[in-house]
């Protein structure tokens, strides 16, 4: 099914080539809305969810932030957010709260602000006003966990209707109802699935050494979870709305990176980053449709796929950055190596695509660019950050890139391939290894004390 990958770095001083972007789906897009007009869109392609399928919750959810990496999971502000050209010269927050242990981002939506933490032994989920930072509820949904590098919940929750979907670190999985936080259904990777917690005494860095990280994500009436099962249960895909099993699929550990769904060669399906591979599976049946064995260090595989057309990209501290191309065969569908740059061994940050070029933290305490056609290093900038795990967040606003590195430092870069060119900077928050959410001009930060809303919008 997949040819061999080869690990192979591209010569970076080779000249540029000239390439064009196409957005996924593009062509079908314009040519479904000539035909049928954007009200039958979905009838033309033939199966009404694809285009949910392909950007998740972002079509309902506008300007929110839902999910991990906003509406459609690249990092992107939804809706109409506006422009951001420059920071505010003061940076005050609106509202702040002490919040507990944790790694979990924030998510805001249909009016409600929700993030996890733990406190007193256990794990918390909360529900505040984004506006006020008012708590409307909390609930406590498992038991606390923790590893050397700390305690508390790190996957990020999600925000579906009138829904809320939390996960702990050991693997409790609850789907709560927004308004009031009570349970509508639940799921134990261990209870159900046989995925244990193990911390420090597991040999091996997935789920089972560091918690499950990783985020499942939403694909019409799916929720597809990374549980991580050996036995044909490494992918589980739920009825989200009342917990049936629907499919498994797949016999790989978790690793810490989320899932994303996207339609490639012609097919939707979800796509994860585990701990011993990058596959593809479909999303009616689970049937896996390519997989690449990628095997690193400790299997940290940390990012989340990013998605270029056919193209699925993919970064590790081991094998640098890798890109595969998926397309069709007679034997059904195949993965093979568009490039590698082992150069760009970018460890837990998940690169943004801006105009067919990528930006990210790099491996050294740099940013960087690169072609996403290519792999080839277009630029870096040193400097960023100061703690122990080279990271940082990245938010497209428009043209420019929102980054927060992992000592707090906010800056507004432009998504400029030629050359590293800032706008602006201010020191928002403490030490941080959380993706902050952005919604309606307001940026959601979380440090290791406290949480807390700035308005980015403001003059």
């Amino acid at each position: 099914m997949n040819e061999k990958l080869k690990i192979q770095g591209p010569n970076t001083r080779e000249t540029r080539q000239k390439t064009a972007y196409r957005a996924p789906n593009a062509r079908g897009i314009r040519n479904a809305n000539r035909k049928c007009g954007r009200v039958r869109l979905f009838e033309a392609w033939g199966f009404s969810a694809v285009w949910i399928l392909v950007l998740g919750v972002s079509a309902v959810f506008g300007s929110d932030w839902p999910q991990w990496r906003g509406p459609s999971r690249t990092g992107y502000a939804g809706g109409s957010a506006p422009e951001l050209k420059s920071l505010p010269k003061e940076v005050k927050p609106i509202w702040k709260i002490d919040v507990g242990g944790g790694f979990s981002a924030p998510v805001v939506a249909n009016s409600a602000l929700i993030f996890l933490d733990e406190s007193g032994g256990k794990e918390f989920a909360h529900r505040l006003d984004p506006a006020t930072g008012k708590e409307i509820w909390r609930v406590d949904y498992a038991k606390m966990e923790k590893d050397e590098w700390g305690a508390g919940p790190r996957a990020t929750p999600i925000i579906d209707g009138n829904r809320a979907y939390v996960q702990s670190l050991n693997g409790e999985f609850r789907c709560l109802d927004l308004a009031n936080g009570k349970a509508i259904w639940q799921t134990s990777f261990e209870k159900d699935f046989g995925v244990k917690f193990i911390g420090s005494k597991a040999n091996e860095g997935t789920a089972s050494r560091r918690g499950n990280n990783g985020s499942g994500v939403i694909a019409a009436d799916k929720i597809i979870l990374p549980v991580g099962a050996t036995d044909g249960a490494s992918l589980v895909c739920f009825n989200k709305l009342d917990g049936k099993v629907l499919w498994k699929s797949g016999n790989d550990e978790a690793a810490y990176s989320s899932f994303v769904t996207a339609t490639l060669a012609g097919i939707p399906q979800v796509v994860a980053f585990t701990a011993d591979s990058l596959l593809g599976a479909d999303l009616n049946d689970g049937k896996i449709l390519w997989r690449v064995p990628l095997k690193t260090n400790a299997k940290r595989h940390a990012a989340t796929p990013v998605i270029d057309g056919d193209n699925v990209i993919v970064n590790s501290h081991t094998i640098g950055m890798v890109a595969l191309r998926i397309s069709k065969d007679s034997g059904g569908v195949k993965a093979t190596e568009a490039w590698v740059n082992k150069e760009l061994k970018i460890n837990l940050a998940t690169p943004v695509l801006v105009d067919g070029h990528l930006y990210c933290q790099g491996a050294n305490k740099d940013y960087i660019c690169a072609e996403a056609a290519t792999g080839k290093l277009k630029w870096f900038q040193a400097g960023f950050g100061m703690g122990r795990r080279d990271y940082s967040s990245t938010i497209v606003i428009g043209k420019n890139l929102l980054v927060l590195t992992e000592d707090g430092t906010l800056l507004l870069l432009a998504s400029n391939p030629n050359k590293y060119t800032e706008l602006g900077r201010q020191q928002v928050c403490g030490s941080t290894w959380v993706f902050p959410a952005y919604a309606d001009g307001k940026l959601y930060v979380r440090d290791t004390r406290q949480l807390f809303c700035i308005d980015l919008a403001a003059r």
